[in-house]
């Protein structure tokens, strides 16, 4: 009888945690539906990542509550760093590299800097170190994660919007929206947000989830307004940088 109890215990406590994400946190408005994403692909990734407890706090790299934590909806389960470096188009850099580092496609990691130098993991994971727009070879090969973050810790010091808005792709019509694309205006500052998740009416009428970092460096934030986490290219958006959810900045990765 002890060991069948410690065993139900044991059980209970070894039994897999759920993990919240924007599909079972965010339902879709009343007349839509999920919009399909292609098994495998950056989109479904995005969908699949943990989001913290709900009623967590956008708090920047040092720890403080951010200035943006009137617009949290959510926060994604992913580290800022200790450094005022992750911010907003970093935190998309983030989570594009994240998502190829998981599928170990390590040739397709690669950044470009604002100076227009191509920063490419494969060089860095052999052992090259960025040095004045070359690469020059100092260390040992290490395709481990923890080298993975300090390539990107490196491209977040280097690259920002100008150099990603250039890297991505016009999406020409804004109702062919999907989970990963991306908002962006290059500049200084510039701004950009990732699209978390995409549902549609039975008119193909779109409605998405954005993500954001932010200046100083916080914790990459799904946004709402007014407790409504849904936007629109045909509603304005009542947020920070809010002009920027229009089709003119629409881009993506593939």
């Amino acid at each position: 009888m002890k060991f069948l109890l410690m065993l139900m215990m044991f059980a209970a406590t070894s039994s897999p945690v759920k993990t919240d994400n924007v599909l079972t946190r965010f339902k879709a408005p009343a007349g839509y539906k999920q919009s399909p994403v292609i098994p495998g692909s950056f989109g479904a990734w995005i969908q699949a990542l943990p989001l913290k407890t709900n009623g967590s706090q956008c708090l920047t790299y040092q720890g403080k509550v951010a200035h943006t934590e009137a617009y949290t909806a959510a926060i994604v389960d992913i580290s800022v760093g200790t450094q005022d470096l992750q911010q907003c188009a970093d935190a998309v850099m983030r989570l594009r590299g994240e998502y190829l580092y998981s599928k170990k496609n390590y040739k397709a990691i690669a950044f470009n800097f604002t100076s227009g130098f191509r920063c490419d993991f494969i060089h860095y994971a052999d052992g090259y170190r960025y040095s004045n727009n070359h690469w020059v070879l100092k260390a040992k090969k290490d395709y481990s994660y923890p080298n993975f973050m300090r390539y990107m810790t490196l491209v977040f010091s280097y690259a920002g919007t100008l150099s990603l808005q250039k890297e991505l792709k016009a999406v020409t019509n804004a109702n062919s929206i999907k989970t990963g694309d991306v908002f962006i205006k290059g500049g200084s500052p510039g701004h950009c947000f990732i699209v978390m998740n995409v549902v549609e009416d039975a008119q193909h009428h779109k409605k998405f989830l954005l993500a954001q970092s932010y200046m100083p460096a916080q914790s990459i934030q799904l946004l709402q307004y007014q407790e409504n986490p849904w936007f629109s290219v045909d509603e304005p958006a009542y947020i920070l940088y809010g002009a920027l959810v229009s089709p003119g900045y629409l881009k993506c990765f593939e």
